[in-house]
């Protein structure tokens, strides 16, 4: 599939469908872009396609059935919307995400990869009354194949990366900050359930 020159064109892109409930329109908003009036276009729509795919089958799916709706806060950006964002302080650059929020362009290592900024309303109703965001990440690190997680303040919102070469590694801006976990750390193996033991 081409890059879309026209509106008829994106429009039957945003159409294409990644899994169960996910379509790519879902992904495609961007504060960056419609602030500064930037096209959001995968150059490589194949390449986006398969990756959101993963993204939303292997990672998304199961935590909506788990905890009921998921609130999409960013998905995929464009190598040109990363780049004006980056010169302007507004998030990383090109090479760090690249295989993360790029979805069409490989990783650093030469993977694949597709990440989302997530909210779980479920979760946040409860961060919000004291919750741990070590819980949800604890849950997710026991039950999913994910790449990557990063938590932050606002809503308890989190990257969440699928990459076909997963380092499984946690990060936090949240208390305590810095890595969770990730492999070699004494935690990163065995059963966490105690931290989500009243999770449905």
């Amino acid at each position: 599939m081409r890059s879309p020159k026209s509106m008829k064109g994106l429009e039957e892109l945003g159409r294409v469908r990644l899994s169960q409930t996910f379509y790519l329109r879902d992904f495609l908003m961007s504060e960056i872009a419609n602030f500064y009036g930037l096209p959001n276009i995968p150059e490589d729509p194949d390449l986006a396609i398969e990756t959101g795919t993963r993204l939303c089958e292997d990672l998304l799916e199961p935590l909506q059935a788990k905890f009921g709706r998921l609130a999409i806060r960013s998905g995929y950006r464009s190598a040109k919307v990363t780049a004006f964002g980056n010169a302007r302080k507004h998030g990383a650059s090109v090479r760090y995400n690249a295989g993360y929020h790029i979805w069409d362009m490989l990783d650093q290592d030469g993977h694949k990869g597709a990440a989302a900024c997530v909210v779980v309303p479920w979760f946040a109703d409860r961060y919000a009354k004291g919750a741990d965001w070590r819980a949800l990440a604890w849950w997710i690190h026991d039950h999913l194949p994910y790449a990557h997680l990063e938590f932050y303040p606002k809503l308890c919102a989190f990257n969440i990366l699928w990459n076909e070469a997963p380092k499984r590694r946690i990060d936090s801006f949240l208390a305590p900050r810095g890595c969770l976990t990730k492999p070699g750390m004494v935690n990163h193996a065995g059963d966490h359930s105690e931290w989500y033991s009243d999770f449905p």
